[in-house]
């Protein structure tokens, strides 16, 4: 059988090609947009059940992905720059107790899968990687460690890591908003007439933090952009060096750990100093384009036929993990977070980023909110700690499963 093989410039070429036709994908089904299945998946997928058509009858693809660990450690790193303490000071009590409460749900995940992965006979690797790393982490969480846990005995990895991935963002999307409603109405709760302006001098800073708008301006030497690419850099190839220190201290971890590190503390110490002036959207901006291009790349060289044999065992888990979810949003979220308005949303929330993404939860909260009125704090706490927080809690964590089950 004939083998095509693509260098790396063509591999990324023909990935740029993938990420647009996820994006049309999207645009033609609307199912797709509606769940915030995100386009690089999309596009990745298909072209990845197209390779799986052909393969051993008309042709076979070779590709060249020796860009990923560059791309997947950029996109960590972005992560980290969002670590920020003063953020998390500012964010009041209710954050700091949302992500606490975000921490011990990847404890609990990984726990439900590792229990149902031994009911059935398997490694209890396969229930951390149905649990917190491909649910809470999402699928760049779940294919940046595919390649540990492979070394740990998990054949496999990155086909389990995108099919739990994809399960918990469709069902995150489709389980928070009908649990959000539940709860508002059995419990007669109403909107907010607080302004947002009332709520914005209550927590000191704005509701919407960050700002969402970058204009890219490289031809300034001084250009944000250009200056937070050296600071990104800097950050990657410290936290190389502090990497291999731990490995060499005998502690499994992906090549990322040691670079969100580092970046959270330069992003702390930026804040404290002023030395680095880090851009948030910046990060943000550069963090996409890494995680989409290491996304679709993955995805494109996806062995789907790896999953034969644990398709059983992967839906039960996930099944268990979606029951679980939906109690700890109605029986520990709802009552933690205050038991009224606010908190309902939040427990719709927190199914959207807990089972899916923060596009998820954000979603789920503006159906409820377009339904029953203004949640101002819940469009705070959530985004928070879904997209600034959890990932760095939730690799810390995975890190930690991953050594004591080896």
């Amino acid at each position: 059988m004939p083998t095509l093989e693509l260098d790396l410039l063509q591999t990324l070429a023909l990935a740029a090609v993938v990420y647009y036709a996820g994006v049309k994908l999207r645009q033609w089904i609307p199912l797709l947009d509606r769940l915030n299945i995100p386009s690089a998946v999309v596009g990745g997928l298909a072209f990845a059940a197209i390779v799986f058509a052909l393969r051993d009858r008309v042709l076979n693809l070779a590709l060249d992905t020796a860009a990923q660990p560059t791309l997947m450690v950029a996109f960590f790193t972005t992560i980290g720059m969002g670590a920020s303490l003063a953020l998390l000071r500012r964010g009041g009590v209710a954050v700091a107790v949302f992500l606490v409460f975000g921490v011990v749900a990847c404890f609990v995940q990984n726990g439900v899968g590792i229990a149902v992965a031994t009911l059935f006979g398997e490694p209890p690797l396969l229930g951390v990687m149905a649990g917190s790393v491909t649910l809470v982490g999402g699928p760049a969480t779940g294919l940046a460690f595919a390649p540990l846990f492979e070394q740990a005995g998990l054949e496999g990895a990155a086909v389990i890591a995108i099919t739990a991935a994809v399960f918990g963002i469709v069902c995150g999307g489709l389980a928070g908003n009908p649990v959000g409603t539940a709860l508002v109405r059995r419990h007669g709760l109403h909107g907010h007439s607080q302004a947002r302006g009332e709520l914005e001098r209550e927590l000191a800073f704005p509701v919407d933090y960050p700002p969402r708008e970058l204009t890219v301006d490289v031809d300034r030497e001084d250009s944000p952009v250009i200056r937070n690419l050296a600071v990104l850099a800097l950050a990657m190839g410290l936290g190389s060096i502090l990497s291999r220190f731990i490995q060499d201290a005998g502690l499994t971890l992906p090549a990322y750990i040691g670079a969100m590190v580092v970046a959270s503390v330069l992003r702390n110490l930026d804040e404290a100093i002023g030395w680095f002036g880090i851009d948030e959207n910046v990060m943000e901006f550069v963090g996409g384009i890494a995680l989409n291009i290491f996304l679709v790349v993955a995805l494109m060289d996806l062995k789907i036929w790896q999953l034969a044999g644990q398709a059983l065992p992967l839906v039960a888990i996930l099944l268990a993990q979606l029951v679980v979810t939906i109690l700890l949003a109605v029986f520990v979220s709802f009552p933690l977070m205050g038991r009224d308005y606010d908190s309902a949303v939040m427990a719709s929330g927190f199914i959207g980023f807990v089972m899916g993404t923060t596009a998820n939860a954000v979603a789920n909260m503006r159906a409820l909110v377009g339904r029953f009125g203004p949640s101002p704090r819940a469009f705070l706490v959530v985004p928070l700690v879904g997209a600034f927080f959890i990932d760095f809690a939730n690799a810390l964590v995975i890190t930690a499963f991953v050594n004591w089950l080896q």
